[in-house]
C-alpha cells in the first residue's frame, strides 16, 4: 500500500493521483470518442466539467450516506480525502453531462452515448487510488470457498499501512473493479463504433456497471440495510434496471421510426 508519494517535502495522495489520471484517460477516450462521431464539441472541457460535479455529487452521496460519519467528523467529513458514492458520482456526472450535452446542442442521450466507454474506463481506472491508499474500499476476509466437495482458499491481500489498515488478508475488490471498468469500456467503445439506436449504449452502461457493483458488493464489507443488501446494492440494482429499460426503448424507439423514415435511426 501506498496512501502517499513522497517527493522531497511533498506529500502527494495516490488517490488523487489516480483520479487525475483517469480524468487524463477518460479525456483521452472522449475525444476519440467524439472525433470518430464528427462532434466539435471540447471533449476536455467536458470532461473536466463532469469530474468536478461528478466528485462533488459522490461526496455528497456519502454524507447522506453515512450520517453517523458526518456527527463524529462534522463539515470536515467534506474535506476527508476517503468517503465516496459510487451511485452519488453516478447521479451527478450524467446530470453534468446531460447540462452539457443540452447546451451544445448535441442532444443528451447522443453525449451520454459518447461519454460512456470513458466512463468506464476512467471508473476503472479510478479503483487503482482506492487500491494504492487503502482507504477501506476492500473486501471481506477471506474465508475457505466449499463448493460441493471441493475447498478453494481464495486469494487475498491485508492492507496494514492503508489510510483505514487491515491486518487479516481480504478481497481486493478495487482490483475486481479494475477489470471489469477496462472491460465494460473496451466493449462499449467497440459497440459504439457500430451503428446502434441512440440511447442503446447508455442502457448497456448502466446494465453493465450496475451489475458488476452488485455482484462485487456481495465480497465487500458495507453494511446491509435492506433484504441483505447494501445501500450500494440497491443502488446498483436500480442501475440495472435503469439500463434495462433504456435498452428496450431504445430498441422499441427506433423500430417504430424506421417506417416514417425509411430507414433506423442509427449514430455512430
Amino acid at each position: 500500500m501506498l496512501p502517499y508519494l513522497h517527493i522531497w517535502r511533498l506529500s502527494v495522495p495516490t488517490f488523487g493521483l489516480m483520479l487525475w489520471f483517469a480524468a487524463v484517460a477518460a479525456a483521452f477516450v472522449m475525444d476519440r470518442s467524439f472525433r470518430r462521431a464528427s462532434v466539435t464539441v471540447d471533449a476536455v472541457g467536458v470532461v473536466a466539467i463532469t469530474v468536478v460535479v461528478g466528485i462533488a455529487g459522490a461526496k455528497l452521496w456519502h454524507v447522506l450516506d453515512t450520517p453517523a460519519e458526518f456527527r463524529e467528523l462534522g463539515w470536515r467529513v467534506l474535506w476527508d480525502s476517503a468517503g465516496f458514492a459510487w451511485f452519488g458520482g453516478l447521479v451527478f456526472g450524467l446530470s453534468a453531462l446531460v447540462f452539457q450535452g443540452w447546451r451544445a446542442r448535441l442532444g443528451a442521450l447522443k453525449t451520454l452515448d459518447l461519454a460512456a466507454p470513458a466512463a468506464a474506463i476512467g471508473y476503472g481506472i479510478g479503483r487503482i487510488g482506492c487500491f494504492l491508499s487503502g482507504d477501506g474500499c476492500y473486501g471481506i476476509e477471506i474465508k475457505p470457498v466449499h463448493i460441493f466437495s471441493l475447498t478453494f482458499h481464495p486469494w487475498g491481500m491485508s492492507f496494514p499501512n492503508g489510510i483505514e489498515p487491515v491486518f487479516v488478508k481480504v478481497y481486493p475488490t478495487p482490483l475486481y473493479e479494475l477489470v471489469a471498468g477496462l472491460l465494460i469500456g473496451w466493449w462499449l467503445w467497440r459497440r459504439a463504433g457500430k451503428a446502434h439506436p441512440v440511447g442503446l449504449i447508455l442502457g448497456q452502461y448502466l446494465f453493465l456497471a450496475g451489475l458488476a457493483r452488485f455482484l462485487v458488493e456481495f465480497i465487500r464489507r458495507n453494511p446491509r440495510v435492506l433484504w441483505g443488501l447494501s445501500n450500494a446494492q440497491l443502488a446498483s440494482a436500480a442501475s440495472v434496471l435503469g439500463g434495462l429499460l433504456v435498452i428496450g426503448w431504445a430498441i422499441v424507439r427506433s423500430a417504430h421510426r424506421a417506417p416514417e423514415a425509411g430507414l433506423e435511426e442509427r449514430t455512430v
